[in-house]
């Protein structure tokens, strides 16, 4: 199928070098990288009735969780 995309210069670039890289067509990469961005924007699910948030990984670094330590310390540091 045919359709006509306006694409920022460098997302063309960077489909164009990967379809190079892959030797595949520009369109193939393209529909491919359509395919993966739009399973982040799947419905997460429910757990005990609360909806979950989803996290696009691309957006922050992992951080690490709070320990009770921290969690301690901020509640006795509450005037």
């Amino acid at each position: 199928m045919r359709i006509t995309l306006n694409l920022d210069p460098e997302v063309l670039a960077r489909v164009r070098l990967l379809a190079k890289q892959r030797s595949q067509t520009m369109g193939a990469v393209a529909s491919e990288l359509i395919v993966q961005g739009a399973k982040l924007v799947e419905a997460p699910g429910v757990r005990n009735g609360v909806p979950l948030l989803v996290v696009d990984p691309r957006s922050e670094p992992e951080r690490p969780r709070p320990g009770l330590e921290l969690v301690n310390r901020l509640r006795d540091d509450e005037p």
